[in-house]
């Protein structure tokens, strides 16, 4: 477990939010499913609500902001000293700012990237609020990683902005690496493998923990939502893909002794 109430190091996955077009039906399916306390938002935030557990922030549920085509998502942040600078490397290294840098209220300064790949991506600055006050336990995040499909663009790009090294995982049909911060791993970066459908988008992805991870995806199917890869052992722990009853993907992934 990983308990946090000061800035995250540049670069690390420090915050997840989700962008939903019915935020009442979401914080039901999220607090049934993880026991998160979240209370509605504030009309002033449109109604954007941040979830905890045992007392500290794990994530954010909020109003979609794009199209209504377009399925409602997680987000990951990485984490700025100065979201100005970084919103300026972004731009340098080929990239698109989608939301340039705005200030939220007195909780931290954001802005949201396009990466040259075609991910969406936020960045945060936190003041008041510095991201995820708790991680890897369950009902927590867990991991985020990027998936596209030009993995040595993607990582000279992600490089160029945080500053990240890599440590390469790939072997035999498996292109993957993690994403290094002062030698710590802090997140993945991978390939998708050959014949993924092109109507699947590069994107970042987040895990959640969980003591067991076939409890939880019969509690996610039981609460509305759907598998998309059954759960099957990893070096790393029991993992499944899941979408939220709105249609919203994570993976659940156990930690500590859990299956």
């Amino acid at each position: 477990m990983v308990t946090r109430d000061t800035a995250w190091p540049e670069g690390t996955p420090c915050w997840a939010d989700l962008g939903v077009s019915d935020i009442g039906k979401a914080i039901t399916f999220y607090s049934g499913l993880f026991g998160w306390d979240i209370p509605q938002g504030p009309p002033e935030t449109g109604g954007y609500s941040v979830a905890s557990l045992n007392g500290h922030a794990t994530v954010g549920l909020g109003p979609k902001m794009s199209p209504p085509e377009v399925p409602a998502a997680w987000m990951t942040y990485l984490a700025s000293d100065d979201a100005d600078k970084t919103a300026a490397k972004v731009t340098k290294a080929g990239g698109t700012l989608i939301v340039e840098p705005m200030d939220v209220l007195a909780f931290g300064r954001m802005a949201i990237g396009l990466d040259t790949t075609g991910g969406v991506f936020g960045i945060w600055q936190g003041r008041e609020m510095t991201g995820a006050g708790l991680a890897n336990e369950p009902s927590a995040l867990t991991w985020n990683e990027y998936f596209s499909r030009d993995f040595e663009k993607a990582k000279a790009f992600y490089g160029a902005v945080f500053g990240y090294e890599y440590g390469d995982m790939s072997g035999e049909g498996f292109t993957y690496a993690t994403l290094l911060v002062s030698g710590h791993e802090v997140g993945g970066i991978g390939a998708y493998p050959p014949g993924t459908p092109e109507s699947v988008p590069a994107a970042w992805s987040v895990y959640f923990g969980t003591s067991d991870t076939n409890a939880s995806v019969a509690a996610v199917v039981k609460a509305g939502g759907k598998v998309t890869r059954e759960a099957a052992d990893s070096p790393y722990g029991r993992v499944a893909t899941v979408a939220d009853d709105q249609g919203a993907a994570f993976n659940l992934i156990s930690v500590g002794s859990g299956g």
